[in-house]
């Protein structure tokens, strides 16, 4: 049985007494927390709607993971594991996510957050406590299109996330953007780019093409995207580095 099946066992015979606030468990990565070797929480539930997102069933389903056969998990894993990786849907919808955190910091792992920021108030509170030691922070699309690229109004709080982020120095950040053609244009992307540098950013900036079709569902049935992104171009007018992933 892997551990995914074993932990979902235990969640359905009653030995978590919570809540299951987690769609899954990836036992190891050495790809998504930079210098770590981790593992990713998922937290089900999200507060936007992107057309391009390949998890629907984490941002529209319920969680069939506890939180003690979680921390179950990690305590078996103190000293072969360095971090976890706080991942969704959307980490910060959850309200137990502070607390969550602190029992996670307490046993020496350290946290990478992934969040579209939304929650500019749990980030402080995470930021404050020093209980994050480093944060994956979507830029989605610049104001006019975000409405239509997330499904929500929300942009004044991701704003705020941006700023407070950027006017700290202790815990790292990087900026991603996703990028589907039906989506966003070359112009929107070298927008967010100057975004970015006006508010003192300098960090890289990682573009992923959004992937869609037939074989790869997404939450707004996209077509497949139908251009590349135009890297060479946006590189010769970006004022920041870029990455592709």
């Amino acid at each position: 049985m892997d551990l995914a099946a074993s932990l979902k066992k235990r969640a359905r015979h009653g030995q978590d007494s919570a809540a299951s606030p987690f769609h899954a468990l990836t036992p190891f990565t050495m790809l998504d927390f930079p210098e770590r070797t981790a593992c990713i929480v998922w937290v089900a539930g999200c507060n936007m709607r992107c057309g391009y997102c390949q998890n629907p069933q984490i941002v529209l389903g319920k969680g069939s993971l506890g939180e003690a056969a979680v921390l179950a998990f990690l305590e078996r894993r103190q000293g072969l594991l360095d971090g976890v990786v706080l991942s969704g849907g959307e980490a910060t919808t959850w309200p137990g996510l502070h607390a969550f955190a602190r029992r996670v910091a307490g046993m020496g792992f350290a946290l990478k957050l992934d969040t579209n920021g939304l929650r500019p108030d749990v980030i402080a509170l995470l930021l404050a406590e020093g209980l994050i030691d480093r944060v994956a922070l979507d830029y989605k699309a610049p104001r006019h299109r975000f409405r239509g690229v997330t499904g929500t109004t929300a942009w004044d709080r991701f704003s705020s996330t941006l700023d407070l982020l950027g006017s700290q120095e202790k815990v790292p950040f990087e900026v991603r953007t996703t990028v589907h053609a039906d989506l966003l244009r070359r112009d929107d992307l070298l927008e967010i780019a100057r975004d970015l540098v006006h508010r003192g950013y300098r960090g890289p900036w990682a573009l992923q093409h959004a992937l869609a079709g037939p074989d790869r569902p997404t939450l707004g049935h996209l077509r497949i995207n139908p251009t590349e992104v135009d890297i060479a171009w946006l590189a010769q007018r970006s004022p920041l580095d870029i990455v592709t992933r």
